[in-house]
């Protein structure tokens, strides 16, 4: 795909972007590849996280939600600017009040005075693509209203056709991109924003999420209001409390941080090993102690899914990292990824080992099982293997839970409450597994299995007895190993036919001609130019031939 002339204006801001914080430590110690970040002068110190922040705002939504998604993933930048770009998770510049009546009355077809008792004008919370307001409903219910900015889809379509041509150019040009495909990033990031946008299957995710939460007396999922939900806005029960990175250090003495984080744990588990749908996004932000004591659980705009094989792959890869088998946890990753042709799989084995032998070594509380998720899939990538998107959610979702365990009970051993409830949760799994229609299913196909056999049985029998039994090989890259064969046998007999000639030659510097060439006989004279012109052809032809057959196979 070619850069297009359209876009030159957001070109060249994100080139500005690249080109003042490509100088910077961020880069130096965030190195993808030597192509898209080559060597550079000396770092640029005129250049701060909180500037980073700000460029990204001023760039708008889709580059504040890149910001945001940047601050959860502590494994790829520092921490100074981790913390910065925390600010772009409910500190955004807000929109106005007159934007938030025009919406309102678009969407609900009623002015805000007739919808709610009470609407606070001042935004509790500013985000990437909307904002908060406080509420009253007209039976006297306190609520929040999330607004969708004004204006944005168009926006955000704008930005993703300039990165996917983006992405695609250097897919097409760079070893990096080859490696780690950035037009399959692009487009997860797309989808991700817009299933966001869309504030109706947020309500849902919320429903769904406070069901299968009901357990857990320690977690809370606010109750959306549907009849007061559109598109693009959200309103659901107002929940009372602070986020948890408002605590002060007296504060957190008051609260039971090991029971709520013990939970928390176990809820994220049992969302992503046992429901399949699990909130992908718990930064700090996202998590409220309410005042009565327990988690709330804000945000479900950006959820994932895990099927359930994919369910029992990651199930078997959390107890092979927690245990310290590497080599069962490189054998499933493998068996879950898509391998690309340079595949290397001595080389990614030997990374998973050195890998959990060193994370082995750690202390238990230093263990993060998250990171090690982001770490194998890194690796993977590194050596030819491409992980499905849910590994690297479930990475990032594990170091998010474990910065809130830092922050709510700094003791606490995540590495400690995974190994405690995987145990429970795999027992839950098999009672999932043998559930009455997974059995009577399973009944069916072994009835049908059983009734089939005979008569399969039968035609085998008969086609080995009547000698018809037919073997069909089916040959992959016939034509490349043809042309192989056919460069080999065109050489070998280039190669006869010039050593003849110069047999030929030999045999004739005995024989006196009246034609003589440098004083020898002409005929054997020019036998050996024709071998030495025909040799020199001959190795011309292999270096082209060969040239041009690795410009072939080689993937783009």
């Amino acid at each position: 795909m070619k850069l297009s002339a359209h876009h030159l204006k957001r070109y060249r801001e994100i080139a500005a972007l690249l080109w003042k914080y490509g100088r910077s430590d961020l880069v130096a110690r965030l190195k993808v590849d030597d192509e898209l970040t080559p060597d550079q002068p000396a770092a640029n110190q005129n250049v701060s996280p909180e500037q980073l922040a700000d460029d990204l705002e001023a760039m708008g939504p889709t580059y504040v939600k890149l910001g945001q998604v940047l601050a959860g993933r502590p494994d790829l930048i520092p921490e100074p600017y981790r913390k910065a770009l925390a600010r772009l998770q409910d500190n955004v510049k807000p929109f106005p009040y007159e934007d938030v009546e025009r919406i309102v009355v678009a969407e609900l077809g009623v002015r805000i005075s007739k919808a709610f008792a009470r609407f606070d004008p001042e935004p509790i919370a500013a985000a990437s693509l909307g904002q908060v307001h406080f509420a009253h409903l007209r039976d006297g219910r306190p609520v929040v209203v999330k607004i969708q900015r004004p204006d944005i889809r168009p926006a955000i379509a704008h930005d993703f056709e300039v990165m996917e041509q983006i992405a695609a150019m250097l897919d097409a040009h760079t070893e990096a991109g080859r490696r780690y495909r950035f037009s399959s990033v692009v487009e997860e990031f797309r989808l991700t924003i817009q299933n966001e946008l869309n504030y109706e299957r947020e309500a849902q995710n919320l429903i769904a999420v406070r069901h299968n939460l009901e357990e857990f007396e320690n977690i809370r999922v606010p109750e959306p209001i549907l009849d007061y939900t559109t598109r693009n806005i959200l309103t659901m029960e107002y929940v009372t409390g602070r986020k948890i990175t408002s605590l002060t250090p007296l504060a957190r003495l008051d609260v039971k941080g090991e029971p709520l984080c013990e939970d928390l744990f176990r809820a994220y588990l049992k969302q992503v090993l046992i429901d399949g749908l699990f909130h992908a996004d718990p930064h700090p932000g996202n998590v409220f102690l309410t005042d009565d004591g327990r988690l709330a659980l804000l945000d479900l705009g950006m959820v994932g899914h895990t099927t359930p094989q994919m369910q029992e792959h990651l199930l078997k890869l959390l107890f092979a990292l927690s245990d310290g088998n590497s080599d069962t946890a490189a054998e499933i990753v493998t068996q879950i990824s898509e391998r690309a042709d340079d595949f290397d799989a001595q080389a990614f084995r030997h990374q998973i080992t050195k890998l959990v032998a060193q994370r082995r070594d750690q202390a238990l509380q230093q263990m993060q099982i998250g990171r090690s998720l982001l770490e194998v899939s890194k690796n993977a990538a590194e050596n030819g293997l491409h992980v499905p998107s849910e590994l690297t959610l479930l990475g990032k979702t594990l170091i998010q839970l474990d910065e809130i365990g830092r922050i709510l009970a700094p003791d606490f051993d995540p590495n400690g409450s995974v190994r405690r409830n995987l145990d429970e949760l795999m027992v839950r799994r098999l009672k999932k597994d043998a559930s009455k229609g997974n059995l009577m299913g399973s009944m069916l196909e072994m009835k049908g299995f059983v009734g089939a056999l005979p008569g399969r049985l039968n035609r085998i029998f008969d086609v080995i007895t009547n000698a018809e039994l037919e073997v069909k090989v089916r040959s992959l890259d016939t034509k490349v190993v043809m042309e192989g064969m056919q460069k080999i046998a065109n050489r070998i007999t280039t190669g006869l036919v010039l050593a003849a000639l110069i047999i030929g030659a030999a045999q004739l510097m005995r024989v006196e001609t009246p034609f003589r060439l440098f004083g020898y006989p002409g005929i054997a004279i020019l036998c050996f130019l024709g071998a030495a012109a025909g040799g020199f052809w001959l190795v011309i032809s292999i270096f082209v031939q060969d040239y041009k057959t690795r410009k072939r196979l080689t993937p783009r």
